[in-house]
């Protein structure tokens, strides 16, 4: 694209020793803030996206990937669909569930609940919660004994531990001589898990497949089938693919439909906190402006001459484009650099920073983490650094211009 002439003269300008002091020191503040700007760019889109992934993973010890359920809650072909499930390439595992809503009593307290009914031999094989069981273990989970494992939160709302008893009272009632009576159950509490998300440890409840199908009435019929997949991003199309393959009509859903107004905020919060940050490289850039027309004012004479000389406005012009450009490559290069340094180690950073203040920036009794997670994406650090040159360039185009418009009469009248 550049001619030698205006490549050798812009670097040479770049690196050349400067009668202006103060065009010196604005291009090191310009290099210097471009690369600051990355820095902070690049950290702050890698702890979001450990944050967003740190939820996921939560969310995922207790959503399954995918999830194929019967339109009027009945199932009856459940086995049918597992091992059809069980014969596509992408999933890993399969799992048959019964869920319904549900108030959970113990002494005078009483809150409501979902009431989700597991195969202990199988849903290990779905979800991670055995990963997150602070007592007991889904195999106490046995058909017949009325087992109840339940979120911490919820233990604590209810006010039980291992062994209470709590009742459960499902939105259906039974006829008897005595009248309409609503079905309800007692329940040993037998475990407890913490998820770190609210909306599971305050309001989810396990139990026996079995056991929740006679408290719903469902006879041999599930609610669903849960699937966990090799690519969480591919769990509709293979829900799809199997729903197709039954017979009969079914509800497929994946993780992202249970939670979509909150992972559409997470990606909303994302672009609108790079956007916002991407304005520090924006006003550092702004300096390259500055830098490159003092510059041209200061090089008038030499303008003048090169022009006079033979050298086109094209070559003048791109002279000082290669310039500007040369210290956007730097700044961009340095903040990527030093970017990709600050994310990798940003746990030891912080806590080097919280120890030598006598600071916690995370509380673990609030967030659920102990550490700032970070997850470093190519495609983050690819946009941020290819953005902010492309910036860098784009800024060079005024001053450049103007160099291009100097006139060698004009400014060699005064020399």
């Amino acid at each position: 694209m550049y001619h030698p002439l205006s490549l050798f003269v812009g670097l040479r300008y770049t690196r050349s020793r400067r009668r202006n002091h103060f065009i010196s020191f604005i291009s090191l503040i310009s290099t210097l803030g471009i690369a600051l700007g990355v820095v902070v760019l690049i950290t702050v889109l890698s702890v979001m996206n450990g944050f967003h992934k740190e939820v996921r993973e939560r969310i995922l010890g207790m959503a399954s990937h995918g999830d194929v359920q019967a339109l009027d809650g009945r199932m009856t072909d459940w086995r049918q669909a597992m091992d059809q499930a069980r014969e596509h390439p992408r999933v890993l595992g399969a799992a048959p569930y019964v869920e319904g809503q549900a108030m959970l009593s113990h002494r005078r307290e009483v809150t409501g609940a979902i009431v989700r009914g597991v195969d202990p031999e199988f849903e290990s094989q779905v979800v991670d919660v055995a990963e997150h069981m602070v007592s007991g273990s889904l195999a106490d989970l046995q058909a017949g004994e009325f087992q109840i494992i339940l979120g911490r939160e919820l233990a604590n709302a209810l006010g039980v531990a291992v062994g209470d008893k709590v009742t459960v009272i499902v939105p259906q009632i039974t006829v008897t001589v005595a009248g309409s009576m609503p079905r309800l159950k007692r329940f040993t509490v037998s475990g407890i898990f913490e998820v770190g998300m609210g909306e599971y440890d305050r309001g989810v409840a396990m139990v026996n497949i079995r056991d929740a199908a006679v408290l719903q009435q469902l006879d041999d019929a599930v609610t669903g089938v849960r699937l966990r997949l090799d690519d969480v991003w591919m769990a509709r199309q293979v829900s799809f693919e199997l729903a197709e393959s039954l017979s009969g009509r079914y509800r497929v859903l994946n993780w992202t439909d249970y939670h979509r107004n909150f992972f559409a905020a997470l990606k909303m919060e994302k672009r609108m906190m790079g956007l916002l940050l991407f304005f520090i490289v924006v006003i550092a850039a702004f300096n390259i402006v500055s830098t490159l027309v003092m510059m041209v004012v200061d090089k008038q004479s030499d303008i003048a001459i090169l022009k006079t000389f033979g050298a086109s406005p094209g070559q003048v012009m791109r002279i000082f484009i290669v310039q500007g450009a040369t210290l956007g490559a730097i700044g961009t290069l340095v903040g990527v650099v030093a970017g990709l340094a600050l994310a990798l180690n940003i746990e030891s950073v912080v806590a080097a920073v919280e120890q030598l203040f006598g600071i916690q920036f995370i509380d673990p009794s609030i967030y659920y983490i102990a550490k700032l997670p970070s997850d470093v994406q190519v495609g983050d650090v690819l946009m941020v650094g290819i953005g902010s040159f492309m910036l860098s360039l784009l800024m060079t185009l005024a001053p450049a211009w103007r160099a291009y418009r100097t006139q060698p009469a004009e400014a060699l009248r005064y020399e």
